[in-house]
């Protein structure tokens, strides 16, 4: 656990004899402050969710996301992690931008759906900043702690740590939800050696409503809570590195980074907060912009221009696959079947194969038959 020297003097004694619940209130304020749309604090036991997350590797749902189960308990045991925890902080930002729509975008088989927490700046440099930020307040106050900040860095459980934290429930399509917020939020993490005082865990309220699992285009929501990664969009054009399955490929419509459509079902999100994060607002276009003007970019263009992003993490390479696919789906037309024999010969095996899958949806000849 780091330990921040405090930015004022502070009595060296004040850890033990402040308030805790006026500490916490002014942790609440001090988070509002940096940045964060809702913080709280919960119980940091997880045996049930732990059962519940070795069931689910066990049952390979994980794909190849190996990582998932690579950490024995630390995932699930906080203290195991960082000895010393005591409390977590959980904090949520909002990310979705304001004049979105995108349903039309959906709609537009000629356009690019990138999932609306991508559009903008890596959110992970910039929740780590903030919540270092609010440690570092912490500190000022009561002295020097151990604490370990996380946005998606560690084995962290973070959906049952904010669901105990009161920062929402976990919904049928296995996000976390805010009765008052929607869905549409980055979460983030403090493991720390302060004992504060526990929120209230959110109850949840899905009710007999399920329209998430029909929303999603391949059928990757089992069951109620029950998500098969391998099935899910966001896994196919994110986190898988080879070639895409086949049968996956035409629900896969336009969408070449993410897939939003379980989120866009919930009820619940016609609450969602419009992000006030100017770093959150779409860059290069990225909110509709065209297949074939995307495709064109070559290497160095896509690194320019995910610079920042948490698109450049799935490399030129997987980009180029997961728009081939776009185009298969996408209406005939001269242009784009100009765009498509143009990387046929793409010295990446697995960028050919879909190109050339692509070309065949428009009744056109692959050209690289060595991949047909």
């Amino acid at each position: 656990m780091a330990a921040p020297t405090p930015d004022s003097a502070v009595n060296s004694n004040a850890a033990a004899t402040l308030d805790r619940g006026l500490l916490l209130a002014e942790i609440r304020r001090w988070g509002a402050q940096v940045g964060f749309s809702k913080l709280g604090v919960g119980n940091i036991e997880l045996a049930a969710d732990e059962a519940y997350f070795r069931e689910w590797l066990a049952a390979g749902f994980a794909g190849e996301m190996a990582y998932m189960g690579r950490h024995g308990a630390k995932r699930t045991r906080p203290r195991e992690l960082v000895p010393g925890t005591v409390s977590c902080i959980s904090v949520r930002m909002d990310y979705w931008p304001a004049g979105v729509v995108p349903e039309a975008i959906l709609a537009d088989r000629e356009a690019a759906y990138v999932s609306r927490y991508a559009l903008g700046r890596d959110y992970h440099k910039l929740m780590r900043k903030r919540l270092q930020r609010l440690c570092e307040r912490i500190a000022s106050a009561v002295g020097p702690f151990g604490f370990r900040v996380f946005t998606d860095s560690a084995p962290v459980l973070e959906k049952a740590l904010a669901r105990n934290a009161g920062l929402g429930w976990i919904g049928k399509h296995t996000n976390l939800i805010d009765r008052d917020a929607g869905s549409y939020f980055f979460l983030g993490e403090i493991y720390l050696d302060l004992d504060l005082p526990l929120d209230t865990p959110s109850s949840a309220h899905c009710g007999s409503c399920g329209a998430c699992l029909p929303a999603c285009p391949t059928g990757a929501i089992v069951a109620p809570y029950r998500l098969d990664a391998r099935r899910c969009i966001s896994y196919l054009t994110i986190e898988l590195a080879g070639s895409i399955p086949i049968e996956f490929r035409r629900a896969i419509g336009n969408r070449i980074y993410g897939c939003d459509d379980c989120q866009l079902a919930c009820p619940w999100n016609k609450f969602a907060r419009p992000t006030q994060e100017a770093d959150f607002a779409p860059r290069h276009g990225l909110d509709h912009a065209a297949l074939i003007d995307l495709f064109a970019w070559n290497e160095s263009e896509f690194m320019q221009k995910t610079q920042g992003s948490a698109i450049r993490r799935i490399g030129y390479s997987r980009w180029l696959r997961n728009l081939a696919v776009a185009l298969g789906n996408a209406p005939t037309s001269p242009g784009l079947i100009a765009a498509l024999v143009s990387r046929a010969h793409d010295p990446n095996p697995i960028v050919r194969e879909h190109v050339n899958w692509a070309l065949r949806q428009h009744d056109s000849e692959p050209v690289d038959h060595t991949d047909a």
